[in-house]
């Protein structure tokens, strides 16, 4: 009879929630840490997870995941380390990359495991693992840094250990290129979002909204604490792009002020183009 795998899960949000509900489905046991205690409690009793990851248990682990804020996973690292081995591949998903393998490449290499950066390109408006589903990743992309890129061996144990979780494709690349790239595809989205509904008139707009206002404003339902650590982690990419973002917005309203039509249609027109060129 072939040996049950093992995945261990630091932090029980909505990512980690999310793979340890998957992972049960799949047939793997599933251990778990979380820092609130009755998270856990919950997440026994629902059955997603077997058993709470202990430094007594992680080295059995085929997988770890660290699915908590930068900060919180390199001090999860840190206090595993120790006790981790040579078995388990461990991996990330925090939203930016450069600090958490900065700080973690060196640690794995000190204790003689292998670390993978990682980000699973997935999630709702929601937080917390009552929120978290098991098909969530899904046809979804990960984005995975490794620390070295002439390993294929290596990216096929990953593809292979997170099977479970359903991932259509990845998109293998360096911390300091992720970091510039999600300041624009995510961080902006919730910048821009958040920016949106601070309008007096969000107050007032029962009844003469839709789709569009509902696909602006879904992503201001953040994390407070999580995003603005990885607002300020990636400060220099996100304030580039907002510049670059002020820079248009003050192209149309200079055009809008001086009554110039013909500006503003090309402006618009530009956008427009785009937009159909990116989506082929």
């Amino acid at each position: 009879m072939e040996e049950k795998r093992i995945i261990g899960v630091v932090g029980l949000g909505l990512i980690g929630g999310s793979f340890v509900k998957a992972y049960h489905e799949a047939g793997w046991t599933v251990y778990a840490t979380n820092r609130t205690a009755s998270v856990l409690e919950f997440a026994k009793i629902s059955g997603a997870v077997d058993d709470a990851l202990t430094k007594e248990n992680i080295g059995t682990c085929d997988l770890v995941l660290l699915t908590v804020t930068p900060e919180a996973c390199i001090e999860a690292l840190k206090y595993f380390a120790p006790y981790i081995g040579k078995k388990p591949l461990v991996m990330d998903c925090c939203g930016t990359k450069r600090v958490v393998c900065e700080a973690c490449f060196p640690i794995a290499e000190e204790y003689g495991f292998t670390f993978v950066g990682g980000h699973p390109m997935a999630g709702t408006q929601y937080s917390g693992f009552k929120y978290a589903l098991s098909d969530m990743y899904e046809h979804q992309p990960m984005v995975v840094v490794p620390p070295r890129f002439d390993d294929i061996f290596l990216l096929d144990r990953v593809k292979e250990l997170l099977s479970p979780a359903g991932f259509s494709r990845y998109s293998v690349t360096t911390a300091q290129a992720h970091d510039e790239m999600i300041a624009f595809t995510s961080q902006m989205a919730h910048v821009v979002s958040i920016c949106y509904v601070k309008s007096p008139t969000a107050q007032k707009h029962d009844g003469f909204s839709a789709g569009s206002y509902r696909d602006m404003t879904r992503v201001a339902r953040l994390n407070p604490h999580m995003w603005s650590e990885l607002f300020l982690e990636n400060r220099d990419n996100l304030t580039s792009e907002i510049n670059c973002l002020i820079g248009h917005l003050t192209e149309i309203r200079d055009a809008m002020e001086k009554e110039d039509r013909e500006t503003l249609e090309n402006l618009l027109e530009e956008g427009r183009r785009i937009k159909v060129e990116l989506d082929g």
